[in-house]
Order: C-alpha cells, then structure tokens, then sequence
C-alpha cells in the first residue's frame, strides 16, 4: 500500500467483531456493533511544535490499539476499508 499519512495522524485496521456472544447466539452482521478495536498500518511523521521540533508519535505500525465509537474518518484503500484518525482520537494501546 502506498499511503503515508501527514503529521499526527495515523491509519488503522479495524479487528473483525466476534460472530458468537460468549453463549453461543450467532450474531447477524446487520445487527453487530463496529469494533472499536483496530491494528495500526501505518503513522505520520509526529507533531510540529510552534519551534519547528517534531515530537514522534507513540503508536507504531502493528499495534492493537482501541479508540473512540466516533472517531476518524473512513477511507478505502486498494478496496480494503480503513480508517484515517489523529492519535489524540486513540485511547489507549493493547498490551
């Protein structure tokens, strides 16, 4: 994939909701919620302070991150769908 993003931004992967409930009903896909439970594919660069100073971002490529029901916004890519977010929207990273 060729798509970097600029600054504080970062793209994401959504992880695949579960098909079963912990008792075993079947969920339709039109009745799942959107995970809000993603990998990380690619960063920007960082933040530029006012000095001109580039702080890196925390997250890296690879990271199972979690983030808000609202945030970023939905792109496709290379017909994969993705989503484009800055890393202030992300929550936190799974260990």
């Amino acid at each position: 994939m060729g798509f970097k993003p600029l600054h504080d931004r970062v793209l994401v992967r959504r992880v695949e909701a579960e098909e079963k409930t912990a008792g075993g009903i079947i969920i339709p896909d039109s009745a799942k919620e959107k995970p809000q439970e993603g990998e990380v594919v690619s960063v920007g660069s960082g933040n530029r302070a006012e000095n001109g100073t580039v702080t890196p971002l925390d997250v890296k490529a690879g990271d199972k991150i979690l983030f808000g029901k609202w945030s970023g916004t939905e792109i496709k890519l290379d017909g994969e769908d993705l989503i484009i977010m800055k890393e202030s929207d992300i929550l936190g990273v799974l260990a």
